[in-house]
């Protein structure tokens, strides 16, 4: 397959998503926002991103490998790469993980929090993702968007949230994302899909995802003819374009004006 990939950073912090794709395998992470709170590790989200994104495309070089056992090894050696950090610090950088790879007759995927694959077929498309995060704490969620973005009760509920959410972060009780553990493999939602029912697909993070889930400005069938016509950075130019209509979040509330974005379309 071709893979055409694109990430931009939504302001001006460090990109916290990293995208990657070879000739039978797309892979998009997306690093969860600190918001200020203690880590326990010195070296940050984006350094593990990027550390987990190489170790996967390591490890799925093998296309033996199933992509289960693939995230479990690269995240094994990447927390051997930073033993030194505090890793069983509920809010050690983590990264939710969509996965979509070419084989003999199917298309494999796996999906870890709310970074979306989205097949294109030739009865419509199918939405491929985990959203146990957006049954976590509800409460708080909802009192973080009643606020404007870029206010103090924005950024003060926000860390009241993300710190919430960390306690319930890789436990039955909560929702699943790649840590520090590769226990978190084993949680992730995985299937294949008869190769000839694919025409096309999309790698995301939400970032980008939300033109359509959240902002609802544009259907699926607009974003791929969007990828077709302009590529990935197309997308996420109009999700940048429809943002800045409303830059404190007042019509569609949200954790930070722009949000990190990665897109790896892939084409047979």
């Amino acid at each position: 397959m071709r893979v055409a990939i694109e990430t931009q950073p939504g302001g001006a912090a460090p990109n916290e998503d990293w995208v990657a794709g070879t000739p039978a395998l797309a892979v998009v992470l997306d690093g969860l926002s600190t918001v200020g709170l203690d880590t326990g590790c010195r070296h940050g989200v984006p350094w593990y991103v990027a550390q987990l994104g190489s170790q996967l495309v390591a490890a799925l070089a093998d296309p033996g490998a199933s992509l289960t056992a693939g995230l479990a090894d690269a995240l094994e050696r990447v927390a051997a790469l930073h033993p030194e950090c505090d890793l069983a610090n509920p809010g050690t950088p983590s990264a939710t993980v969509a996965i979509l790879r070419q084989r003999e007759g199917a298309f494999d995927h796996l999906v870890l929090a709310d970074s979306p694959i989205v097949l294109e077929g030739g009865e419509g498309f199918t939405v491929l993702t985990d959203l146990r995060v957006e049954e976590v704490l509800p409460d708080l969620r909802a009192e973080v968007e009643q606020y404007e973005t870029h206010t103090a009760e924005h950024r003060e509920a926000l860390r009241r949230f993300v710190a919430a959410q960390r306690q319930t972060r890789n436990t039955p009780a909560g929702y699943w994302v790649a840590g520090a553990s590769p226990e978190a493999a084993a949680h992730a939602l995985t299937g294949s899909t008869p190769a000839e029912d694919v025409r096309a697909a999309v790698v995301l993070s939400d970032g980008a995802s939300r033109l359509v889930t959240e902002y609802g400005m544009a259907t699926w069938a607009e974003v791929f003819t969007m990828l077709r016509t302009g590529g990935p950075q197309e997308l996420i130019a109009t999700v940048r374009k429809v943002e800045a209509t409303d830059p404190t979040g007042r019509r569609w509330p949200r954790y930070k004006s722009g949000d990190d974005a990665a897109v790896a379309f892939c084409q047979r």
